[in-house]
Order: C-alpha cells, then sequence, then structure tokens
C-alpha cells in the first residue's frame, strides 16, 4: 500500500511512494560543522539516497525508510519538525554580520521570530523572508509575510507566495526597529491564525476579508 506524508515525524514521502525525507531544523541555514557532520553520519546510517540543499535554507535527507525515521530523527538534539499546517523555517540573509550591503541585522530578527514560531499550526503553511537590504535576497516580497532593512529600520512587506499562481506582496509599515518588527510580526500571525481558512494563504484571507479590516486589526 502506497505510504503517505507523516506531519507528526516530519516525513515527506517520496516519489517511490515508499521512503520518506526528513529535514532537520537549521535556524536560519546557519550550520556549524557537528551539525553538517551530523547529517553526513545519519544520512550513511540510515542508507538515505542523497542529501539536497533546499531553498528553504535547509538540508533535506532524502530515502529515509518508514522503519528508520524515529531512530534518525533521535539523532538530533533539535527534533522539532513543520511540515503541512505549520509556520515553517524562516529564510534570512546573512544582513549586517557578513553583507557588505545589508543595512539591517536580518538574521537578529530572523532567529527572533524562527524561535517563537517556527512549527506552529496555521490555516495554511506560512512563510517568512528577512532580508537585510532591498535586494530582499530572502524573497521578502514573496513571502506571506517579510521585512527588509532600510537606513531607517525594516520595511514589512505581507501577503505574498509563490507556486504556481505566484503573487507579489504589499508594503504594510516602514521604519520599524526590531521591537516593533516582532510586535507587527505577532498581530499578522494572530489575526491569520483568527480569521484564516484553510487551504487558503495569508494574502488571500486578507482579500476575502478587505485589506481595510486587515490594516485595522494589525497597525
Amino acid at each position: 500500500m502506497a505510504k503517505a506524508n507523516i506531519p507528526e515525524k516530519g516525513a515527506i514521502v517520496q516519489r517511490d511512494l515508499e521512503t520518506f525525507a526528513i529535514h532537520p531544523h537549521i535556524p536560519g541555514g546557519f550550520a556549524d560543522p557537528a551539525l553538517l557532520r551530523k547529517i553526513a553520519d545519519v544520512a550513511e546510517k540510515y542508507g538515505a539516497k542523497y542529501v539536497k540543499l533546499t531553498g528553504a535554507q535547509r538540508i533535506i535527507i532524502i530515502g529515509i525508510k518508514e522503519e528508520d525515521l524515529d531512530k534518525a530523527w533521535a539523532e538530533f538534539s533539535d527534533q522539532s519538525k513543520a511540515i503541512g499546517l505549520t509556520i515553517r523555517s524562516i529564510q534570512m540573509c546573512p544582513g549586517t554580520r557578513s553583507c557588505k550591503k545589508a543595512k539591517q541585522d536580518s538574521p537578529e530578527l530572523g532567529l527572533a521570530l524562527d524561535k517563537k514560531y517556527y512549527g506552529q499550526p496555521a490555516p495554511a503553511k506560512f512563510k517568512m523572508g528577512i532580508s537585510g537590504c532591498s535586494n530582499c535576497c530572502s524573497d521578502s516580497w514573496m513571502k506571506d509575510l517579510g521585512f527588509f532593512g532600510t537606513d531607517d529600520g525594516f520595511t514589512a512587506v505581507v501577503g505574498g507566495k509563490g507556486g504556481g499562481t505566484p503573487k507579489y506582496g504589499f508594503e504594510l509599515a516602514t521604519n520599524l526597529n526590531f521591537d516593533q518588527a516582532m510586535a507587527l510580526a505577532d498581530k499578522v500571525i494572530t489575526f491569520y491564525k483568527e480569521n484564516g481558512k484553510t487551504p487558503e494563504r495569508l494574502g488571500a484571507t486578507i482579500e476575502r476579508v478587505g485589506i481595510e479590516t486587515f490594516k485595522k486589526a494589525v497597525l
């Protein structure tokens, strides 16, 4: 019998409908050598077909047998999982920590958001992208909620998405400091949880309830 995804195990069924992929949580894509070695060790130990870097700044281990899923996950100290109707890994660039073009410390904001919201349930998948400048290397405009840095703080954009029917977000607020950006994110996510209807993304929720209703609730 063909298998399906197993959300509680963070397992995504593969094309063969027999094996699974798992992706250990790597906040912001910042992986130290020990974690890279661990991923390689787990892939070899449980006979993975290969590992792959993903657009969500993770390393996915592909080809794990169902009976090995629990054992493979137990190898990692961080076993948090987010597939299905959840807040996903937050994409972020290096920001002022290393990029010469950055205006703001995008990892500071991105890692704080990841720590607070990663894996929480949502009406549909919810993606965030935090960029250090207007080049938006983290695709901030194409996320449900995005931030990008300017000389005066962060600009917030909402309602974007990729996929088969991509949508460009719209500007919500400007010149936000760290605390203001965190507070706005909380209001946006709370609004979505209270008003979103599966399987609509945030942009579709805003269209349904009306942009002015949304702005009144979060600004």
